[in-house]
């Protein structure tokens, strides 16, 4: 659905899919408008002032009881999807009006709830099920992009979510704990971390101006990350 940023009247209404968990999105595609949308079923690609359908592509896990909760991820003319739930991930390329599989895999980056974010042709993300006590622990990973092969894996990671910071990744785990590493293809290096919440953080975080905003079941923290300048010394 659209709606009017000011009245909240409703502009148009597309499709009869049951909703999934993941975000709209827009993207400019082969120079472009559209709006993503990441259904219980398929990914479609509107027409923002209209809704109208352009292109389509199946995507949905195989069990009725699961979670499609990734927003896609658009790398200028890509779009990377994946769930878990033995769905996997799979690139995608935009051809006229019709999508084209690149690659696809379920042992590259299956994410469960957390979106992966891409940084100069790598993806990172949490790979695997994320539920409490399930019995294989989820991985931080980073994948090449044009290939989906592993470049380098951190087992037994657990939930958490991403977000990209210049040429840094921000990773705040379901354990609270906020953790800073490069984004780099040569492995899994923290230069800072911090305990800043309680457990049970599900809730992405946002950052802005410096300022990292983070929640909690029940806490709400918001942390600077602003370098300050040392004091001049005095002669």
């Amino acid at each position: 659905m659209a709606f009017d940023r000011i009245s909240g009247k409703v502009l148009w209404k597309t499709t009869d899919d049951e909703a999934s968990y993941s975000s709209p999105s827009p993207a400019t595609l082969a120079g472009r408008n559209y709006s993503l949308f990441l259904t219980r079923v398929r990914l479609l690609g509107t027409e923002p002032a209209s809704g109208k359908i352009l292109f389509q592509f199946p995507f949905r896990p195989p069990m009725r009881n699961s979670v499609t909760a990734a927003t896609p991820v658009i790398i200028d003319d890509l779009i990377f999807l994946s769930a878990s739930y033995g769905t996997g991930a799979m690139l995608l390329k935009l051809e006229g009006n019709s999508l084209q599989k690149v690659w696809e895999s379920d042992e590259a980056l299956s994410n469960h709830y957390a979106t992966s974010v891409y940084h100069d042709g790598f993806l990172f993300g949490i790979h695997g099920r994320t539920d409490p006590g399930f019995q294989l622990p989820a991985s931080l990973r980073c994948i090449e992009l044009k290939t989906g092969k592993l470049v380098w894996e951190q087992p037994d990671f657990g939930a958490a979510t991403l977000i990209l910071a210049g040429s840094r990744l921000l990773i705040l785990t379901e354990r609270g704990e906020l953790i800073s590493t490069p984004a780099s293809a040569s492995g899994f290096k923290p230069n800072a971390r911090a305990q800043i919440l309680p457990n049970q953080v599900r809730a992405h975080p946002a950052l802005s101006d410096g300022l990292f905003y983070a929640r909690s079941k029940d806490k709400l923290a918001c942390i600077s990350l602003k370098r300050t300048k040392p004091s001049p010394v005095s002669k």
